[in-house]
C-alpha cells in the first residue's frame, strides 16, 4: 500500500519531468536591411547550436547536484519460519558507507564536467560569431557581384546596340555584331549565376537564427572597410586563451578527473546494519542486531575501469596537443592570408581598377568614334570585369581570414 501511494504520487511528477519542452518558432528578421550587429543579436538568441550549449551547461549542474549525495539506506524485514508461534521476525536497516573518497571523487569530476560545458559553450559562442560576420559579408560581395553583373550585362548590351547601328551603316563586319551578341549572352548567364549565388548567401546567413527563407531586403555593410588584425607574432601570444584550446584543456581536467573517479572505486564500501529481532517462542521480546558487511576485493577491483580511465586521459593529452599545433598552424596561415589579401585589395582599388575603367572608357569613345574595332573594346571590356571580380575575391579572402583569427581567438 505505501508502495502503491507513492507511485501514484511521484508519477504525474516524473511525466512532467521526462516531458519535452516545447520550444516556440524563432521569430524572423525584420524586413529591410539587415546591419550586422542586428544578424548577430538574432543568431546569439535564435541559434540551435548555441542553445543546445546553453543546455548541456544547465544539465552539468544537474550532474554536480548528484554527486553530492549520499546512498539511500535500505530497511530489511526478513522472517524465518512460516509458523505463528516459532517465527523469527527480523527488522533493520542497512546503511551503506563509502570509502575511499567516493563522493568527493565523484564531485570532482562533475565539476570538471561542468567546467568542460562552460568551455564549450565559449567556443560555440566564438565558432558562431565568426560564422555569422564571414556569412554577413559573403551576402555583400553576392550583393556587389550581383550589382557588378548587372553593370557588364548593361555595358555589353550597349556594345551589342552600338555594334548593330555600325553594321547597318556598313562600317564593320556583322561578325563584329555576331562578336557582340554573344558576349551579352555571357554577360546574362553570369548575372543569372551571381543572383543565383546571392539567394544561397542570403540563405546561408538566416540558417545561423534557424530562419531557412530569409526577410530582410539586403545587407547593410561596407566592403570599403578592409579589416586589419595585428601580426602573427602578437596573435600568438593570445592563442592559450582560444575556445577550442581551452575546451581541449578542460577535456583533459575532466578525463584526469575521472581517474581518481575509478582508483576510488578501487576501495569496497561498508555496510553498517542496525535492527531488532523478535523471537514468538521466546519471552524476551526483541533483539538487538547489529552487523558490518565488506566486500572481498579478490576479483573485482576496477583494474578495467581504471586503466580504461588512464588510456583515455592519454588520449585527451595528446588532442590538446594536437590541437595546439593545429590552431597555431591555422592562425598563422590566417594571419599571412590576411595580409596578402589587404595588400591585392589596395593595390587593385588604387591603382589597378582605374586604369581598367579609364582604358574602357577610351576603348568605347574610339569604337563609338570609328578608331578602334570592336575586339579592342571586348578586350578592354573583361580586363575591366576581371579585375572587378578579382577585387571582390581579395575582399572575400580578407573576412574570411580575418573570421578566422577571430573563430580561432576567440574574439
Amino acid at each position: 500500500m505505501p508502495l502503491g501511494l507513492a507511485a501514484a504520487l511521484l508519477s504525474p511528477l516524473a511525466s512532467a519531468q521526462d516531458a519535452a519542452p516545447v520550444r516556440p518558432d524563432p521569430a524572423p528578421e525584420p524586413p529591410g536591411a539587415l546591419t550586422l550587429d542586428v544578424a548577430l543579436a538574432l543568431a546569439t538568441a535564435q541559434n540551435p547550436t548555441l542553445s543546445a550549449a546553453r543546455h548541456e551547461l544547465d544539465a552539468a549542474e544537474g550532474g554536480i547536484t548528484q554527486a553530492r549525495v549520499i546512498p539511500n539506506p535500505e530497511v530489511a524485514l526478513l522472517m524465518e519460519d512460516t509458523r505463528q508461534s516459532t517465527r523469527t521476525t527480523t527488522a533493520q536497516m542497512n546503511l551503506p558507507v563509502e570509502l575511499g573518497g567516493k563522493r568527493a571523487a565523484r564531485i570532482g569530476a562533475a565539476q570538471r564536467t561542468r567546467e568542460l560545458a562552460q568551455a564549450q559553450l565559449g567556443n560555440t559562442q566564438a565558432d558562431l560569431r565568426a560564422s555569422v560576420i564571414g556569412a554577413f559579408f559573403n551576402v555583400l560581395v553576392a550583393q556587389e557581384r550581383v550589382r557588378l553583373a548587372a553593370g557588364s550585362t548593361e555595358i555589353a548590351a550597349r556594345g551589342a546596340r552600338a555594334a548593330a547601328r555600325r553594321v547597318a551603316a556598313g562600317k564593320i563586319s556583322p561578325v563584329e555584331e555576331t562578336k557582340a551578341g554573344v558576349e551579352l549572352a555571357n554577360a546574362e548567364l553570369e548575372r543569372a549565376e551571381a543572383d543565383a549565388a546571392l539567394i544561397a548567401a542570403r540563405q546561408a546567413l538566416s540558417t545561423l537564427w534557424g530562419n531557412p527563407s530569409p526577410r530582410f531586403a539586403e545587407a547593410d555593410g561596407n566592403l570599403e572597410a578592409l579589416p586589419t588584425r595585428p601580426e602573427a607574432v602578437l596573435l600568438r601570444q593570445s592563442l592559450d586563451a582560444s575556445p577550442a584550446l581551452v575546451a581541449s584543456q578542460r577535456e583533459l581536467a575532466r578525463r584526469q578527473a575521472e581517474i581518481n573517479v575509478q582508483r576510488s572505486r578501487q576501495y569496497p564500501d561498508v555496510t553498517l546494519s542496525v535492527g531488532a529481532k523478535r523471537e514468538n517462542a521466546s519471552d524476551r521480546g526483541y533483539y538487538p542486531v547489529l552487523g558490518v558487511a565488506i566486500p572481498l576485493p579478490l576479483f573485482d577491483r576496477n583494474q578495467g575501469n581504471l586503466y580504461t580511465a588512464i588510456r583515455q586521459a592519454d588520449k585527451a593529452a595528446d588532442e590538446y596537443r594536437a590541437t595546439q599545433v593545429r590552431l597555431d598552424h591555422d592562425l598563422q596561415q590566417a594571419a599571412s592570408q590576411l595580409a596578402v589579401s589587404r595588400a591585392s585589395a589596395l593595390t587593385l582599388r588604387e591603382t589597378v581598377l582605374p586604369a581598367a575603367q579609364r582604358a574602357y572608357q577610351a576603348a568605347t569613345q574610339g569604337f563609338e568614334a570609328g578608331k578602334f574595332n570592336y575586339l579592342d573594346v571586348l578586350d578592354a571590356q573583361r580586363t575591366l570585369l576581371q579585375a572587378r571580380i578579382r577585387y571582390l575575391g581579395v575582399v572575400a579572402s580578407s573576412w574570411q581570414a580575418a573570421t578566422t583569427i577571430d573563430r580561432i581567438l576567440g574574439r
